[in-house]
């Protein structure tokens, strides 16, 4: 049985269908991976690399490829460290909650061509600026996490 701390609020009125997702913890000289993400309306926020894993895909090969699409670096799984669940409504009004697993990876090398993402910016913050800024509660808790592994 999967036990996952819960984060977000449901609205009223909406139903959240699960979604596998994962994310990952890439570290490079005390700081981490995120990506800056800002839509055309202007909105804008701070994930961690990651996200909804693909039919018939793992949530390894689902975080190696979003890391490539959002990031434009190619990453290797080490090991799996937390598993948490966020709801929240995407840009588009769709209702999810996120399943997600975080892995802890290392970089392997930067490809631009892999980035396809043009509304993704990798940047890189220590882990309490990325707790501070990261717009999931799910992913400020799996950074804290992993800083106290």
């Amino acid at each position: 049985m999967r036990v996952a701390p819960q984060f977000g609020d449901r609205r009223a009125g909406r139903t959240y269908a699960d979604r596998p997702a994962a994310f990952g913890i890439l570290e490079r000289d005390g700081q981490v991976a995120v990506v800056r993400i800002v839509k055309p309306d202007g909105a804008a926020w701070i994930d961690l690399p990651g996200g909804g894993v693909d039919p018939g895909e793992s949530p390894e090969q689902g975080v190696v490829r979003e890391f490539g699409e959002e990031a434009g670096l190619k990453v290797a799984v080490r090991e799996p460290y937390a598993m948490a669940d966020q709801f929240f409504v995407n840009t588009e009004g769709e209702a999810w909650n996120n399943r997600s697993a975080f892995f802890v990876l290392d970089l392997v090398a930067e490809d631009a061509a892999l980035k396809i993402e043009e509304d993704h910016m990798l940047v890189w913050l220590s882990p309490l600026e990325a707790i501070a800024a990261l717009r999931h509660d799910s992913h400020a808790w799996a950074v804290a996490a992993w800083m106290r592994r």
